[in-house]
């Protein structure tokens, strides 16, 4: 078998995700789903564990829930984007808050998008994560 020369693809490192969720069912499930997606997915269930693994991992990407024990969210980003190592990394915020409150703060924070979980379907959200990766 000959090997093709035009796949570059597998040279590649895989983007690394990191998901802050505490909600067990959902996070295996995006985890997954991310897994099968070729995406290299690091998961926190606590804000602060979410900050230490960003510390640890450096990943590419962070899929952020608002309530999470022990650091919420809001104060999560805020803290990464004060910090100069990690302000760049984008974040997209996943959370069952869904008033106009929650996204402009979201937003004014730094995050580039925020998805209302139950507004937003797997494939929805792989696509917001695949748009902002590649752009």
């Amino acid at each position: 078998m000959i090997a093709s020369t035009d796949d570059t693809s597998k040279d590649e490192p895989k983007k690394k995700i990191l998901l802050i969720e505490d909600e067990q069912a959902l996070s295996n499930i995006l985890k997954e789903r991310l897994l099968d997606s070729g995406y290299d997915v690091k998961i926190a269930i606590q804000g602060e564990e979410g900050w230490q693994k960003t510390k640890k991992e450096k990943p590419d990407l962070v899929l952020l829930d608002i309530l999470l024990p022990r650091l919420d969210g809001f104060v999560y980003l805020k803290r990464l984007r004060t910090h100069k190592s990690f302000n760049q990394i984008p974040v997209i915020i996943l959370s069952n808050l869904g008033e106009d409150i929650d996204l402009d703060k979201g937003k004014e924070l730094g995050a580039v998008d925020y998805l209302v979980k139950s507004n937003h379907t797997l494939d929805a959200i792989l696509d917001r994560i695949n748009k902002v990766l590649t752009a």
